[in-house]
């Protein structure tokens, strides 16, 4: 049958194993409450911001603005990261002193956020007084349970990934002069001998919790969960200062200003401080879902959770690990000049194209591969020739003359229109709880696949039953045939715009503005239910052209 060809096995298997809750409205949150707290990771500001910042904020972003059409109360965080040994060395080479550096920055990022619609709560900026006072609040907590002892560290260090490794994790290079040094096998770069007095952090006492952690399946994709349990084995103590004379740039520890807290515990903690911890954070914490890339994945599926515990608090709910993205197959780097800029993109195109093309084509447990060309077929497919033509098919004056959302004729309907187009259609609330269980697990892809079906199913419709020319038609059954095909379609741009309004905010709204949807109707629950209050149809909204017109790549 036609639904089955639409969603092929994926939707077959959901069909039949809906449950009757599930059928009735889409699922609620993992934890059941009415609170949702998500999180990005707070950006390093030693260099302005990319297509992967971008990316772990739009899928954080989708994500809150989902769990909003759920009527949950959403905390979204996100911000940047100021303090290290690296910014210091960034801002001396820029001849800026940190505070000015850093802040001209984070300023690029929290623009770069506004341009593409990322609807945060809490922009936390580590710099900030109210998140010093965190820190220091939590290093005490660690301090008075016993977890914090003073001690020596000697091994390698890289600057440019502010990390402590040990031998197992550096490897032989070479400089750009051709000299002979020690790099860090994951990221390549250099890495320094390092042998200081510092404050340390008995981490391998929480093995067994954090394995507890991540057996129950915290991280997803559950791919990178392997990866953290082997980072578990023969785990050293971890240094959590360093010497203020090195780093200045950075918290004092209370009590000792000869040292400065480890860059990456004071970034942690930037999660606590949007909660107003430890006066307030029970209502938030643990978090629902923090999005990260891979590249920070050690220290937050395994410092993180540490720290938490030796804290007496929960771990997150889970973490949502991405990739990366590739430019034409090739990593992104400064010296190659392939650093894709989001703003650049922005302006040759808008923000909803480009958030559209990395939900639609990213995929969080393998490297995407980002071609402009490409990326603009995808978006020209989808938005232009199938939800773009759709909705200009049913409003243009020739068809839709009388510039209405009609109602549907019963009898019409059951004669003209076959059982299995029927069926489609009458399964549209399967299509929000389809969609509603990948969003729910953060897999945009597949949700918005099942969208497209539905739109392109639509379109069939229309050029199946010819509505150019039943609109010509005198013929009364004729009108009520092109009436209700109109309706069918209609219907199913308005849930389809409904669901894509966390994927592409801008343009879901010009959409649904177009079909004459009310702004309180437009939640998951309106999607649920028939569009059919109004004996004689309802008005469309005004037009304001087309949805999207046809992208030609700039260059």
């Amino acid at each position: 049958m036609l639904l089955r060809r639409i969603y092929r096995c994926s939707f077959s298997v959901a069909r039949t194993c809906m449950t009757k809750s599930q059928r009735n409205g889409p699922s609620s949150s993992s934890n059941g409450t009415k609170t949702y707290f998500i999180t990005t990771p707070i950006f390093y500001v030693n260099a302005a911001p990319h297509m992967g910042h971008l990316y772990s904020s739009v899928l954080a972003d989708t994500s809150g603005r989902y769990q909003r059409l759920h009527g949950k109360d959403v905390l979204f965080c996100t911000g940047t990261d100021e303090h290290g040994l690296k910014i210091q060395q960034a801002a001396d080479n820029n001849k800026k002193c940190p505070e000015e550096f850093v802040s001209e920055i984070s300023n690029s990022f929290k623009t770069m956020f506004d341009s593409f619609n990322i609807q945060y709560d809490d922009f936390i900026r580590t710099t900030e007084q109210r998140h010093i006072h965190t820190v220091q609040k939590f290093w005490k907590k660690l301090e008075s349970n016993g977890c914090i002892y003073k001690g020596s560290y000697e091994g390698w260090y890289s600057v440019s990934d502010e990390a402590f490794l040990s031998d197992n994790d550096v490897t032989d290079g070479k400089d750009k002069n051709g000299q002979n040094i020690k790099v860090s096998i994951e990221s390549g770069h250099p890495v320094t001998w390092m042998k200081e007095e510092n404050y340390m952090f008995n981490i391998s006492k929480y093995k067994q919790q954090i394995l507890q952690w991540l057996d129950s399946g915290a991280i997803q994709p559950d791919i990178f969960t392997p990866i953290v349990k082997s980072w578990i084995e023969n785990i050293p103590d971890l240094s959590v200062s360093r010497p203020s004379s090195r780093l200045s740039w950075g918290i004092p520890v209370p009590g000792d200003d000869t040292q400065t807290i480890y860059v990456w515990l004071d970034a942690l903690v930037n999660y606590l401080t949007v909660c107003d911890y430890p006066e307030q954070h029970q209502q938030y914490w643990p978090a629902n879902v923090q999005v990260i890339g891979k590249d920070i994945l050690k220290f937050h599926g395994l410092y993180w959770p540490a720290f938490l515990f030796a804290a007496g608090l929960e771990p997150p709910k889970k973490l949502f690990c991405h990739s990366h993205w590739l430019v034409n197959s090739v990593k992104m780097s400064k010296s190659l000049g392939n650093v894709v800029d989001p703003m650049i993109v922005k302006e040759k195109y808008s923000a909803d194209v480009f958030r559209y093309y990395l939900l639609r084509e990213g995929v969080p447990h393998q490297d995407g591969n980002y071609n402009e060309e490409v990326a603009m077929e995808y978006v020209n497919a989808d938005i232009v020739n199938t939800l773009g033509n759709l909705i200009g098919r049913c409003t243009g004056m020739s068809v839709n003359p009388q510039q209405i959302y009609p109602r549907k004729n019963e009898d019409i309907y059951l004669s003209k229109i076959t059982a299995s187009d029927r069926e489609t259609f009458e399964n549209l609330d399967i299509l929000v709880d389809t969609v509603c269980e990948h969003y729910e697990k953060m897999l945009f892809r597949p949700g918005i696949e099942s969208i497209m079906s539905y739109l392109r199913w639509a379109n069939g419709l229309v050029q199946q039953h010819e509505v150019w020319k039943l609109a010509k038609s005198e013929n009364e059954s004729d009108l009520l045939q092109l009436k209700c095909v109109i309706h069918i379609a209609l219907e199913t741009l308005r849930v389809s715009g409904i669901l894509l309004q966390p994927v592409i905010p801008t343009l879901s709204n010009k959409l649904l503005n177009r079909l004459g949807i009310p702004a309180n109707r437009r939640t998951l629950k309106c999607a649920k239910v028939s569009y059919l209050n109004s004996p004689d149809g309802y008005p469309l909204g005004p037009n304001e052209g087309v949805l999207l017109k046809k992208i030609k790549v700039k260059k």
